[in-house]
């Protein structure tokens, strides 16, 4: 049972993906991906994460481990790496055992193993709303910044899968469900969820 879970940034892609994991008792992976190639590369967790979701051509100078002095082109390698060790330890997953994915063109990575798809999205109003619900401590940004912050890393995330496949971000086309979670708590999407995913695998034994 693999599932991946590709979501509008304030949608609550991540919550979902949570709390179905601990419906389904298996293990849901996405930070952790982040701190494995950090830990793996020496690279800096907050460079992976700036650039795991990044098209390899939209990449800053951040800082890498220590060091400093870090040229245009060495940019673009250590964000090769990034994607390629990114893609190795998401396979390593989906072989090891079944599994909940989340974000990182894992849907285009895994497609051999056949995986279940969900796309998750909202309204904007839901979206910001989410968004000051679950805002750090000392936060204070405007609705207009959350608004823009929220458009980059969406347009981000469909860069970023444009280095995967052309298979267009978002598209309901590419996923077996999409949700709109506009409205809903997500606790309470999450049983009716978790039945339909274990039917839709149930008969694709059948298959």
């Amino acid at each position: 049972m693999i599932i991946t879970i590709s979501r509008e940034f304030g949608s609550g892609g991540r919550e979902l993906g949570k709390r179905l994991s601990e419906s389904l008792g298996i293990p849901c992976y996405d930070k952790e991906i982040i701190q494995m190639i950090a830990k793996e590369h020496g690279f800096d967790e907050q460079y992976v994460s700036h650039v795991s979701e990044k098209s390899i051509q939209v990449t800053y100078p951040f800082t890498i481990g220590r060091r400093f002095a870090v040229t245009p082109k060495d940019i673009t390698k250590q964000a090769v790496t990034v994607a390629v060790t990114q893609q190795t330890i998401i396979e390593n997953f989906a072989k090891q055992s079944d599994c909940i994915i989340i974000g990182r063109c894992a849907d285009v990575i895994l497609k051999d193993y056949n995986p279940f798809n969900i796309f998750v999205y909202a309204d904007k109003a839901a979206k910001l709303q989410r968004c000051m619900e679950h805002a750090k401590e000392g936060e204070t940004l405007t609705l207009v910044e959350l608004e823009h912050n929220m458009r980059a890393i969406d347009k981000n995330r469909a860069r970023h899968r444009d280095f995967y496949t052309d298979a267009k971000w978002g598209a309901n086309e590419n996923f077996h469900l999409c949700i709109n979670t506009s409205g809903f708590e997500i606790k309470k999407l999450v049983p009716i969820l978790a039945e339909y995913i274990k039917l839709w695998f149930e008969i694709r034994k059948t298959i």
